[in-house]
């Protein structure tokens, strides 16, 4: 196990994660893609920013909200890339303020990290800007715990930013913000992850711990301190780590974390930081870049969008469905393929639904009520990206559905920011995540992150 001292060592000599590209032209089916084809790709397919006006209030009518195709979801909210001046928006999370039980939408940007104020969700008001560390980047990512954002970006010697939130409290008037607190003993990351019941963040696939999870201790958030690596498996493209309350009785209590890791879904119980075990990992048909999942609310499956599958081997966007109940043994049962033909980029699972961004085929609302029997059911959908579905990297890059109020927030990278609204009945009665399906977020062992 390496000592700060010697992590620090290692990112001197190497001062990044360097992935081997594959050829130009590469066909369909072939081998499994990587961080440095999709920096490739996003770039190959980059478009400037969509001249929009902010719009509000539009229901979703005879299958439109204004410009944008849907079903069962209306437009509370617009903003454009352009109130934000940025050229390119990423990664989206939420907060709520816990005094004044106002909503707050986090965007990440190519060249910082824009606040929202959505507590009136028809008139958002933008409050500004967190600047990136060091310079502009395609991947930013933002999670929230104890009022307290942290700020990852592949961008070099970014480290992660903390910002305390409760400073948004009684602003009107966009600024210029700094960081309360810096954490450096990594430069890049592409992602991170944290644990709101434990307290621990997982910075991903970062220039350390050969691209695994690099555990931060953010009990105290704005003093955050090293407490191990998640290196067996390599490169962690994404993960979800819970205080584990699920099926498998002997790991009930224990801090796992459900990870995807390009090839695989890898299951590592991380209790003891510093010497990690891993107890599954599982290679799927079809595998071509595992992005990112999420476990249901029961913890008995996870699902999991591959970034590159409809790309490389032409079909629909496919979800796919593991039965996770045996922690040491988990199985692929079944996959959704969708409609449509577009990218799936992230998703969130809130009681029985299931929350997707899906590039250019825009924000997708499954029922997954029926996720035993392997089956997931689109019910509603917000289309960003009216011009096509293709699989291509543009529109819907993520959502964050855990608002107490029936609200999503979209980030689209050409668009900015919707506020949507989901009009549905049936199980849960009155929206999404509403309904039975386990604890509400952040309430209950392993719950959604981002209510605290």
């Amino acid at each position: 196990m390496l000592t700060v001292a010697a992590l620090v060592a290692v990112t001197m000599l190497v001062p990044a994660v360097v992935f081997a590209h594959h050829p130009d032209g590469e066909a369909k089916g072939s081998a499994p893609a990587d961080s440095g084809d999709l920096e490739r790709w996003m770039n190959e397919d980059k478009q400037p920013p969509k001249s929009m006006k902010p719009r509000s209030h539009e229901p979703c009518v005879k299958g439109m909200a204004g410009p944008f195709p849907c079903e069962n979801v209306g437009l509370e909210s617009y903003l454009p890339l352009s109130v934000f001046g940025s050229e390119r928006a990423n990664d989206i999370w939420g907060w709520t303020d816990p005094a004044t039980k106002k909503d707050y939408a986090l965007i990440g940007l190519d060249d910082g990290t824009g606040f929202i104020d959505i507590s009136d969700t028809k008139r958002p008001v933008y409050l500004g800007k967190l600047p990136t560390q060091t310079a502009s980047s395609i991947w930013r990512d933002i999670k929230v715990y104890n009022n307290h954002a942290f700020v990852v970006s592949e961008a070099r010697g970014h480290g992660m930013q903390v910002f305390d939130l409760t400073r948004l409290r009684g602003q009107t008037e966009p600024q210029t913000w700094t960081v309360d607190a810096h954490y450096a003993e990594f430069g890049n990351a592409h992602n991170i992850a944290i644990n709101e019941d434990t307290g621990f963040a997982y910075p991903i696939g970062s220039n350390t711990c050969e691209g695994g999870p690099h555990v931060v201790n953010i009990q105290n958030p704005t003093a955050p301190t090293f407490a191990g690596c998640i290196d067996e498996d390599g490169y962690t493209h994404d993960t979800q780590v819970v205080v584990y309350n699920g099926p498998d009785e002997r790991f009930q209590g224990r801090e796992i974390a459900f990870s995807s890791n390009e090839d695989t879904l890898t299951i590592v119980d991380v209790t003891d930081k510093e010497n990690p075990r891993q107890l599954s990992r599982l290679p799927y048909d079809g595998a071509t870049y595992a992005h990112q999942g999420w476990l249901t609310e029961d913890q008995s499956h996870f699902l999991l969008g591959d970034e590159v599958d409809e790309l490389r081997l032409g079909h629909n966007t496919r979800t796919y469905i593991f039965d996770v109940s045996n922690l040491t043994d988990p199985v692929n049962t079944a996959n959704h393929t969708a409609e449509t033909e577009a990218i799936d980029h992230n998703l969130y699972i809130k009681g029985n639904y299931v929350h997707q961004a899906n590039y250019r085929a825009g924000y997708r609302l499954l029922d997954g009520s029926n996720i035993e029997n392997g089956e997931l059911t689109e019910v509603g959908f917000f289309d960003i990206y009216p011009a096509d579905d293709d699989a291509q990297f543009n529109g819907a890059w993520s959502n964050f559905p855990y608002y107490d109020k029936n609200i999503v927030v979209v980030s689209g990278i050409e668009q900015g920011l919707f506020v949507l609204k989901p009009q549905l009945k049936g199980p849960g009665g009155g929206g999404p995540g509403s309904g039975p399906g386990g604890p509400p977020p952040g309430k209950g062992p392993g719950g959604p992150p981002g209510r605290r």
